[in-house]
């Protein structure tokens, strides 16, 4: 057996072990601690809704393992197992030309895998979310987003791979350069197309008509020096309970984003403190660092398919028996998960540091003090769980646990000079 298939098999039981492991630590933190508020949250947060964080957590944790195993398991059949291999043999009946063969082999097997894992999606939403009074969606809202989402995949990723395999017949050695390139403007296309033809499609996006919200947001875009295409509502009330904001778009497309139902619950000067923090990504240039990160990680992925797919060893050692652009796409594709996943833990170290930063600035712009209140309603009404594990939260997490992150607003308010 080649080493590389040794080293894969080796990447994929690892990784898959240590995410069982990771999750099992989880839920013996969360319900080590579920009868218990923490001491900072116990005005705020009821024993009852402690207790329904604590079970939502421990019941996405249980589909998160059986996702974790039936995801090695695909990837090891799509591989190993043969079937790229025999998606590729059986696409030769149809004597397409290379690159639309690649599509339909590169397609299908997407297609293939999703379909397998429609099961799960359809628990989460149907059982998990539904069981604990998150979702709102029903089946046949289910089955168009599915829908549409395939309609998306297919108009913009049709033409981008049928570029890029072109690139890799008509471009020389140094095809992955211009592929690269392409890709980049690809991204930057996305970006800028998501809040105006995309999104849209999944969501209905109406002008903010709180007027003293707005007068707040005004001004606090004002301060921020910050300029938008406007302020929208989203309806995710049509489809879940949670909360959420966000920045789409790029240039003079940028959008801020409230879902209806973070409006419903938080404070005009709660939500003001929320977008502060939103805006402190953007002044602090986070947005701008993690696109130019994934810039270069892009070129050196594509550097690194492009030296692979002249090794014919890396074909045989997973599964493949002829050579081929779109199977060498599919292989990196895959194999580079379980790889990449052990630098996880760094990709989440560098996102909380950026959340700290965040909440400085708005602790800058606007009153801490309402940022916590904001953050603690929403850690109640989205049923996050205040008591995670620490090495789970260090390996995962984006954003800091939220006993450390309130306890980091109450630094910041403590050292103010108002606070002297």
């Amino acid at each position: 057996m080649p080493v590389l298939t040794y080293a894969f098999l080796i990447a994929v039981v690892v990784s898959t072990g240590v995410r069982l492991w990771l999750s099992h630590r989880q839920t013996i933190a969360v319900r080590s601690h579920r009868d218990h508020v923490p001491a900072p949250f116990a005005d705020s947060i009821a024993l009852t809704e402690h207790q329904k964080a604590a079970d939502y957590t421990l019941a996405r944790a249980t589909i998160s393992q059986v996702d974790t195993v039936w995801g090695a398991i695909l990837l090891l059949a799509a591989t190993v197992g043969g079937g790229i291999n025999w998606l590729d043999q059986y696409s030769l009946r149809f004597n397409l030309p290379e690159h639309w063969r690649g599509i339909v082999v590169i397609g299908a097997l997407m297609l293939i895998m999703g379909a397998l894992d429609l099961p799960l999606s359809w628990f989460r939403t149907f059982r998990i979310e539904a069981k604990f009074g998150f979702n709102r969606m029903t089946q046949g809202t289910f089955i168009l987003d599915l829908i549409k989402g395939i309609g998306v995949a297919i108009i913009l990723g049709v033409p981008l791979l049928w570029l890029i395999l072109k690139l890799t017949q008509s471009s020389g050695h140094l095809w992955w350069l211009y592929a690269w390139l392409v890709w980049v403007a690809f991204s930057l296309f996305i970006t800028w197309a998501w809040p105006i033809f995309i999104a849209p499609l999944f969501n209905k996006f109406s002008a903010l008509k709180d007027e003293t919200l707005s007068q707040r947001i005004t001004g606090l875009l004002s301060r921020c020096n910050f300029k938008s295409a406007g302020v929208f509502v989203m309806n995710g009330s049509a489809r879940s309970t949670h909360g959420n904001a966000y920045f789409t778009g790029f240039g003079r497309n940028k959008r801020i984003v409230f879902f209806d139902t973070l409006i419903e619950r938080l404070t005009p000067s709660e939500i003001e403190a929320v977008l502060a923090h939103e805006l402190g990504h953007y002044s602090l240039h986070h947005i701008r660092k993690r696109l130019i990160l994934s810039m270069v990680m892009g070129l050196v992925a594509f550097a690194v398919l492009g030296a692979l797919t002249q090794w014919t060893g890396f074909y045989t050692a997973l599964g493949v028996s002829v050579p081929s652009t779109h199977a060498a796409i599919l292989l990196f594709m895959l194999v580079s998960g379980p790889f990449l996943f052990f630098v996880t833990p760094l990709s989440s170290a560098w996102s909380r540091k950026h959340e700290f930063e965040a909440d400085t600035f708005a602790s800058q712009h606007t009153d801490a003090n309402e940022l916590i209140s904001g953050l603690v309603k929403l850690y109640r009404d989205n049923a996050s769980t205040l008591t995670p594990d620490h090495l789970h939260s260090r390996f995962y997490d984006s954003h800091p646990p939220a006993l450390e992150r309130i306890g980091f607003l109450l630094g910041l308010i403590q050292k103010s000079p108002s606070a002297a």
